[in-house]
């Protein structure tokens, strides 16, 4: 029997915050993610080339080849967007059971994608999101560019499982999916057994997430067709400095 797919609980824009602050959680469709963001779809549109030239991650311990991906850093301040020296990206263990204390150096998102206008622009609407619920001050943003496929069959995309990632608010962008099954979104409170769970088809559609309220998953891939993918950016918002190794 076929597993049955949940419509994302779609929202106005204006009510992300009141979702945010409620229930920790809120989605956002296409249009709507175009109006939040004072953009257009065909701007959004622009962005996806950037996906179909991602390095590996050479950093899977569970020696999957299912994950490509590349990553930036940026500070939101004072409503401009800055983007600082390559980094590497980490996260301590009690976050990420499986990939949690490594300094993991990926290849950065390139120079033509974060010079698109809606780049910073997105950046910069989500960073007024997050003061708006946490106060006004400085942002400091990572940004990872994911491609999951199912090549070698099972793509894994969250396979630390159910997770927070250390950060304030995480903003998951879906980019586009093919020829694949799968792939449910799920969203549970962290003080309780109360969840979501749903499929995201619609390229653009916005999942944010207040880190500290709620834990996340994404279920596996499974190919139905050859060259099945599933594509997302997650950006990650963290008031007082990135995670960085003691």
């Amino acid at each position: 029997m076929p597993i049955a797919e949940f419509a994302p609980p779609f929202i106005a824009p204006d009510q992300l915050p009141v979702a945010l602050r409620t229930q920790g959680y809120g989605l956002l469709s296409p249009d709507a993610l175009a109006e939040f963001a004072h953009t257009s779809p065909a701007e959004l549109e622009a962005m996806r080339a950037g996906w179909n030239d991602l390095p590996p991650d050479l950093y899977l311990k569970d020696g999957g080849r299912y994950r490509r991906r590349r990553h930036a850093s940026f500070v939101i301040e004072a409503g401009q967007v800055r983007q600082v020296p390559h980094r590497a990206h980490w996260q301590p263990t009690e976050y990420n059971a499986l990939h949690g204390g490594m300094q993991r150096m990926f290849e950065p998102v390139t120079p033509a994608t974060i010079a698109l206008p809606v780049w910073s622009r997105l950046l910069r609407r989500l960073g007024e999101l997050c003061s708006e619920l946490r106060g006004e001050q400085a942002w400091y943003v990572e940004a990872h560019q994911f491609r999951i496929d199912t090549t070698d069959g099972i793509g894994r995309p969250t396979p630390e499982g159910a997770h927070r990632d250390g950060v304030d608010f995480v903003a998951i962008l879906f980019v586009g999916r093919d020829n694949v099954k799968g792939g449910e979104s799920r969203v549970f409170d962290i003080a309780g057994p109360a969840g979501q769970r749903f499929t995201l088809s619609q390229p653009w559609t916005l999942l944010m997430l207040d880190d500290e309220r709620v834990i996340h998953e994404t279920t596996p891939l499974q190919p139905i067709g050859e060259h099945g993918y599933r594509d997302t950016l997650v950006l990650t918002f963290r008031k007082g400095g990135f995670l960085e190794e003691a």
